[in-house]
């Protein structure tokens, strides 16, 4: 609920920090290229009482790009310091607090190049994202833009992308944010910096994209065809440079690795013993020496061009067929109407196994399990989703109903269900429930600056933030628009393992082009950047996927989630994937995969081509190898 007067969490020490809160007007959207052109910092307490405050403009050097947006001109810029003459008192601001912004890792990532372009180092140790906060707290609203929390909590806002407006309203926010995760007991998102998704990772440049479809492997004594897949190994006379200048000119797929479908492996050592030698050898790649290679460049055969989003889609293999048959199948995909989330509890074995309802009685609910096996409470999150809930897998104020199965009664949230009043019910209320709308929430009282009070009705509120589609695991939803969207993947905390997501762009033959197209915490961003990874918090990461940026050959975009060391999915429980058309945009769908149990690779969702539409899949398939073995089947060389 909207709190105008925050209570005091600095007595809470999971709560209390000395905080610097930033924002940051850009002259783009992407670091390593643009430049911050306004900056704001506020420093507050652990009591909340603010100890500092600065801003500035700042002469970038450069076009300040959507003036538009920020309002920023040349004009005004002009005169204005530059970064590196204000880094120190920055730095100042920064040193020993903890970071705080509205989209954090954008903020961060900017303030990390600037530093860096300054010959500094950026002296921040830890970062909290109100965005992630507020998706950990799920206040009833549609979307979690700063004008939208502001709304909400009753935070006044007077000059939108102002850098010290911005963050006077980020401040408002964040009191009211941080007081509502103490009262749930949510823990915070904190990211320790530098983050695995550093800066200093920085993609290679971009490979050259081949504009034709792969024809396949030349047959003995036939020329090459453009598109072909080639790859090269060991020494060459030509410089490596050069011979891949060649086969790109001559309109051949330069891969980085070798795979069933490469065409071809030039090596002037074809015993040399390479790792892409011996893949040759395994898979039958036709091997040539340099001079018989280029001597093929000059007789390349015109290919078939890639039909671009509008096109008819080749149809693809469902998997690589180097992988192990999946622990968990996928079921074949099936839209599903908009449901709500219940939070359950204990055995439900008998439960799921009822007859499926014709209508959907669960209305909007959101529903939490507590207790029970892994198994038990898969069925159970299962079932309430049969029934047209959505399945919580965390406590926030989004949860209408908890699910008690044995030995959920010790689960430390059960005190804050009850100081909370959401009701708790018996594993038989899914059995045979009936249809009843969710009981409106007290209706809450905001106070406003000038002391005039303003009625809130919470429940249509609540109704527009569920309005998300809720996917079974093999789900399927069109994409309306090729824009950048989102795939957020969050947990429950975890204390003995760590968990890693991944994204893989792959083209028709199921194989990334080059290995940077496998995006990662080492390498947090693919050669063209249409492919990001995001750390949002310990239990949570986001695949960013820009369809527009895509290269033509890309057919779809696998994104995993793998656990570091040796616990499986079974002891971490269920993965909530969230889909949303913009970083703080409501959530168009979501998924709970919950069926795993002893996979330690868990293919999460895909997003494809499918003739000319774009395409979102929930997908839950799971492997009981590590994240090494999946990546390679999809022709990533892993050393």
């Amino acid at each position: 609920m909207p709190l105008a007067s925050p209570p005091d969490v600095s007595r809470l020490p999971d709560y209390a920090y000395d905080w610097a809160l930033v924002d940051v007007e850009t002259s783009g959207l992407v670091a390593r290229r643009d430049r911050v052109l306004s900056i704001a910092v506020l420093t507050f307490g652990p009591d909340g009482i603010q100890t500092g405050e600065y801003s500035t403009l700042l002469d970038p050097g450069c076009d300040p790009g959507p003036v538009h947006v920020h309002g920023l001109t040349a004009e005004r810029l002009r005169g204005a310091p530059t970064f590196e003459q204000v880094a120190d008192r920055i730095g100042t601001l920064l040193r020993g607090r903890v970071m705080v912004a509205h989209n954090a890792q954008f903020d961060y990532d900017f303030l990390a190049h600037e530093f860096a372009r300054a010959r500094l180092h950026l002296p921040v140790d830890r970062r909290l994202c109100t965005l992630a906060l507020n998706r950990r707290v799920e206040p009833p609203v549609a979307g979690l833009s700063l004008a939208s929390l502001a709304e909400y909590y009753g935070v006044p806002q007077t000059s939108a992308h102002d850098a010290l407006d911005d963050t006077r309203v980020l401040a408002g926010i964040f009191r009211s944010s941080l007081a509502e995760a103490a009262r749930l007991g949510v823990p915070l998102p904190l990211v320790a910096c530098p983050p695995r998704q550093d800066p200093r990772f920085a993609p290679k440049p971009p490979k050259t994209p081949c504009a034709y479809r792969n024809p396949g492997r030349p047959a003995a004594g036939e020329p090459l065809v453009q598109g072909m897949k080639v790859a090269f190994t060991g020494d060459t006379a030509v410089s490596r440079a050069e011979l891949v200048a060649r086969a790109v000119a001559a309109g051949l797929n330069v891969m980085s690795s070798v795979s069933r479908h490469t065409g071809v492996l030039v090596t002037n050592d074809a015993v040399s013993g390479s790792a892409k030698a011996r893949r040759a050898v395994a898979e039958g790649v036709t091997v040539v020496d340099e001079q018989t290679f280029l001597g093929l460049l000059v007789q390349v055969r015109p290919g078939t061009l890639h039909e671009g989003p509008t096109g008819r889609k080749p149809q693809r293999a469902e998997g690589p067929a180097a992988l192990a048959a999946p622990t968990v199948p996928v079921p074949v995909p099936v839209p599903v109407p908009v449901p709500v989330s219940v939070a359950v509890s204990g055995p439900v074995a008998a439960v799921v196994s009822a007859a499926p309802h014709a209508g959907k009685p669960f209305g909007r609910r959101r529903v939490l399990v507590l207790g029970g096996t892994h198994e038990e409470a898969s069925a159970v999150r299962a079932r309430a989703v049969e029934l047209g809930g959505a399945a919580a897998i965390n406590l926030s104020a989004g949860v209408t109903d908890v699910v008690l199965l044995p030995g959920g009664e010790r689960d430390r949230r059960m005190s804050r269900v009850a100081a909370l009043g959401i009701p708790v019910h018996p594993r038989e209320w899914l059995g045979a429930p009936v249809a009843e709308p969710v009981e409106a929430p007290a209706r809450n009282t905001a106070e406003h600056r000038d002391g005039t009070t303003e009625h809130r009705d919470a429940t249509t509120e609540h109704r527009d933030a569920t309005a998300a589609e809720v996917l079974p695991r093999g789900g399927v939803i069109d994409l309306p628009t090729a824009g950048q969207w989102h795939v957020a993947a969050s947990w429950a905390q975890q204390a003995r393992c760590e968990i890693d997501v991944v994204a893989l762009v792959l083209d028709g033959d199921e194989q990334v082009a080059c290995d940077e197209d496998f995006v990662f915490y080492g390498a947090p961003e693919s050669p063209d950047g249409s492919v990001r990874l995001l750390c949002d918090g310990p239990t949570e990461q986001t695949v960013v996927v820009d369809l527009a940026a895509l290269p033509p050959a890309a057919r779809r975009i696998a994104i995993a989630a793998a656990i570091d060391g040796t616990d499986t999915f079974g002891d971490v429980g269920a993965v909530q994937v969230a889909l949303t058309p913009g970083v703080d945009a409501p959530v168009a769908a979501q998924a709970t995969l919950d069926a795993a149990t002893s996979e330690r690779t868990l293919l999460l969702a895909e997003v494809y081509r499918r003739g000319p539409q774009w395409r979102f899949r929930a997908v839950g398939q799971g492997y009981d190898h590590g994240l090494e073995a999946l990546v390679r089947a999809y022709g990533v060389e892993v050393e």
